[in-house]
């Protein structure tokens, strides 16, 4: 709850900024890219991209070093056992793909003086922080056809794990101004996600006795939270037993290339 009054508050900070001081500058832009994904299905490797990233964002600059801006990016992660170098896991055979919607405030911090037309410096390294709310849904394919899991309680839960979850966005990145009022960019960034269900892994596996054989979505409970014996026969997920690892929280990745277009008013800097 206090994640998502914090959000709000920077979103009013930001709208009012933009609207009262406008001698600063307005900066528009649109960026693309990978995405990643880091949890139970890839513990260990955090520049390991699965899929696209793509958004937009408008952003006040209050002056050559800091700016405050609110961003919507659109992606798709993924992760497979079974292309896994770690045996154990190619043993446990799940899989999951997801939509994901980030919605987030992000403050950049500019390492040099970067004016455009007007400074020194036409490019810069920079940091960036903040926070959002994230939007995901993890499926998987299963004969043919494609589940949403987070409805087949594939870990026995007595409900649906929420499909949002506040996301802490950090990273690192470089600007350069083209020319005139225009810059690219390039960045590399994480998020912390406050939820361990961007896979649908999270617990233990459940015990296949509480699935109905005779009730359809009961047997695709069973088969959705154990897939270990679909290729060799030998299921390994014992009742309460982990599923994943012991880490609470699953953490995703951006990394790609933007440009940008900057209203600069006279009056600015």
């Amino acid at each position: 709850m206090l994640g998502k009054k914090a959000l709000i508050i920077l979103l009013l900070l930001l709208i009012i900024k933009t609207t009262t001081g406008f001698a600063q500058t307005l900066e528009i832009g649109g960026f693309g890219g990978g995405a990643g994904y880091m949890g139970d299905l890839n513990p260990d490797n955090p520049l390991k991209i699965s899929g696209f990233s793509a958004g937009g964002f408008v952003k006040n600059n209050f002056n050559a070093y800091w700016s405050l801006g609110l961003y919507v990016t659109t992606s798709k992660i993924k992760g497979d056992d079974a292309s896994s170098k770690n045996q154990q896991f190619r043993d446990r055979n799940l899989s999951f793909s997801t939509p994901l919607t980030e919605l987030a405030m992000i403050v950049d911090f500019n390492f040099l003086d970067y004016i455009l037309e007007g400074g020194r410096n036409k490019i810069t390294p920079y940091l960036y922080a903040g926070a959002g709310m994230a939007l995901f849904n993890p499926k998987a394919d299963y004969m043919g056809k494609t589940y949403e899991l987070r409805y087949y309680l594939t870990e026995g839960q007595d409900k649906m794990y929420q499909n949002y979850a506040l996301t802490i966005p950090y990273g690192v990145g470089v600007r350069y101004n083209i020319g005139g009022n225009w810059s690219t960019t390039a960045s590399l960034g994480y998020r912390n996600a406050y939820t361990d269900y961007l896979d649908d892994v999270s617990g233990y596996y459940p015990d296949p006795s509480q699935f109905s054989t005779d009730n359809s979505v009961s047997h695709l409970q069973k088969i959705l939270s154990d897939r270990s014996g679909e290729n060799t026969g030998v299921y390994i997920g014992k009742p309460n037993t982990q599923r994943g690892d012991f880490r609470k929280r699953d953490t995703y990745l951006f990394v790609g290339i933007g440009i940008t277009y900057t209203f600069v008013s006279q009056k600015c800097f």
